[in-house]
């Protein structure tokens, strides 16, 4: 059975960092797009970033780039999130995702087709 499992939120101050982990059971991350996505209470979900475990390629939504930074570690099916300098506003339960082929600069949930329970990040001020 296919399974993905965000993992490694908590809660943290303001300005700290965090790092999440997205792991896959029942397939490899082999010519998959795997992105993190977010949402806050009263929010519609949103994407975060992407990699594509054909070409190593990475995408992220423009609000996060330069504090965020998605890397990965195919031969143990895991990919992490490193969230650095982070704020209130980033407080939201982080999912991650999976679907076949390359990563896009535009996020739409629907086009995923696997994904996991999620994991809350507090950021408080």
């Amino acid at each position: 059975e296919v399974q993905l499992q965000a993992s490694g939120g908590g809660l943290v101050q303001a300005g700290g960092s965090l790092r999440l982990s997205c792991t896959a059971s029942g397939f490899t991350f082999d010519d998959y797009a795997i992105a993190w996505f977010r949402q806050a209470p009263g929010k519609e979900r949103e994407g975060v970033s992407c990699i594509s475990s054909g070409d190593g390629s990475t995408t992220y939504a423009d609000s996060e780039k330069g504090r965020f930074t998605i890397s990965s570690d195919f031969a143990k099916n895991t990919v992490y999130l490193q969230m650095n300098s982070l704020k209130p506003e980033d407080t939201a339960v982080y999912y991650c995702a999976a679907e076949v082929g390359p990563c896009s600069d535009t996020y739409y949930p629907y086009e995923y087709d696997y994904w996991g329970r999620g994991t809350q990040v507090t950021v408080s001020s």
